[in-house]
């Protein structure tokens, strides 16, 4: 396998990054028009990057989009570093499907197939989750694009009143109420790479 070799290259990896590059972070896309750090198609596994290279990894909103999450996940825990942390943030499934190029909504159960609690025939890649939340009012660097101010303002005290009780017990909200609130946007999973 070919992979980008250069002393220079970033400890901490952007998938997906959209319009939104992090400073600090390769920024990873493969849409032109975003101008990202390096283009690049997603789908297409093996990334050209080293093993166990990258310290912190994030895909936000971009899971969804991908033809095979779980492959996109092998190939994340390939070139995280041991204990290296990634941070997705995908679509909830209450709410994923209402963006016309979303293939999937994910729910808290996503978790399970990197779990050494779950069978072992079914775990894809072993990951330690640290953190999972789902949010009722996400991407407001979106959001304060379109809403007007009093709009998105009171979304967003209402979205942190919301978050609170879901997150008391995500499963039960998962399951339960997330459409007594008209569902959920967004759900974050934050993973450490499980070193052997």
């Amino acid at each position: 396998m070919d992979t980008l070799i250069s002393t220079n290259l970033p400890k901490r990896l952007n998938l997906g990054c959209g319009s939104y590059k992090k400073p600090g972070f390769l920024n990873v896309d493969n849409e032109p028009s975003a101008e990202p750090d390096l283009l690049l198609d997603l789908e297409q596994i093996p990334y050209p990057f080293p093993d166990n290279h990258f310290e912190e990894i994030r895909a936000y909103h971009v899971l969804e989009h991908l033809s095979n999450p779980f492959a996109v996940m092998r190939e994340i825990h390939r070139i995280l570093a041991p204990n290296g942390l990634v941070i997705v943030r995908v679509p909830h499934f209450s709410r994923g499907f209402t963006h016309a190029g979303h293939k999937r909504g994910f729910d808290v159960t996503f978790s399970f197939y990197f779990s050494d609690k779950f069978p072992k025939s079914y775990v894809i890649v072993p990951f330690k989750l640290e953190y999972m939340r789902l949010r009722w009012f996400a991407q407001p660097y979106l959001k304060r694009e379109v809403l007007s101010t009093p709009v998105f303002y009171t979304a967003t005290i209402l979205g942190k009143i919301i978050d609170f009780f879901a997150n008391l017990s995500p499963f039960i909200t998962s399951r339960l109420w997330c459409y007594w609130v008209g569902g959920f946007e967004e759900i974050e999973f934050r993973f450490r790479k499980i070193t052997q």
